[in-house]
C-alpha cells in the first residue's frame, strides 16, 4: 500500500484549516487516514505549523511520499533535514549524537529566523493601526474645527444681525487706532 503524507482539509468556506496526514494514497483527501502528524494554519503571519517531527520521520523512512505542499512544510520544519541525518547515521558517516547536535543547531537558526520575521509583522501592523489612528485623529480635528465657528466669526455675525453694521469710514479709523495703540 503505497503511503502519502498529504494535507486534509477542515474549517470552514474561506477559512481552511488543515490536518498532516498519513495516509493511503488511494483513499480520497479527506478520507480515512493512517496517522495525524500535525496541523497547518495558513490564515495567520506567519503561517502555523504545528507537526510531530519524530512520527514524520518514521513515515518518511518507511517510505512515504509527501506531496508538494507536504513537502514544503516539513522542509520548513526540519523533517527532511532530520531524515537526512538518520541516514547518514545509518550509512555511519556521523553517531546519533552529532545528528541530534546538528539538528538543534538548524532549529535554533531556524527559530531566530521565525521569530525576527514575527517581529516585522507585529512591527508592520503597529506602525499600520498608528497611522489609522492619525488619519482618523486628523479627520476629526477638522471636522471639530469646521463645527465650531472661530471667535472673529462669531464677533462679526452677532454684530451684523443686531443691525449695527460698521461703516467703512469707521473701520479705517478702528484700524488706526490699533495700529497706534
Amino acid at each position: 500500500m503505497p503511503v502519502r503524507i498529504r494535507l486534509q482539509r477542515h474549517g470552514k468556506k474561506g477559512k481552511p484549516f488543515y490536518w498532516i496526514v498519513a495516509a493511503d494514497s488511494r483513499v480520497k483527501r479527506d478520507g480515512k487516514f493512517l496517522e495525524k502528524l500535525g496541523t497547518y494554519n495558513p490564515m495567520v503571519e506567519p503561517a502555523d505549523i504545528q507537526i510531530d517531527v519524530d512520527a514524520a520521520v518514521k513515515w518518511l523512512m518507511n517510505g512515504a511520499q509527501p506531496t508538494e505542499t507536504a513537502r514544503a512544510i516539513l522542509k520548513y520544519k526540519g523533517v527532511l533535514y532530520k531524515k537526512h541525518l538518520l541516514v547518514g547515521v545509518r550509512k555511519g558517516a556521523f553517531d546519533m549524537e552529532e545528528a541530534e547536535r546538528r539538528f538543534a543547531e538548524w532549529l535554533e537558526r531556524h527559530e531566530a529566523k521565525v521569530q525576527a520575521h514575527k517581529d516585522r509583522v507585529a512591527e508592520r501592523e503597529a506602525a499600520a493601526k498608528k497611522a489609522i489612528y492619525d488619519r482618523e485623529k486628523a479627520y476629526s480635528d477638522a471636522r471639530a474645527a469646521k463645527q465650531t465657528p472661530a471667535p472673529e466669526a462669531a464677533e462679526t455675525a452677532t454684530e451684523d444681525d443686531a443691525g449695527q453694521a460698521p461703516e467703512a469710514g469707521d473701520a479705517g479709523a478702528q484700524a488706526e487706532e490699533g495700529g497706534e495703540a
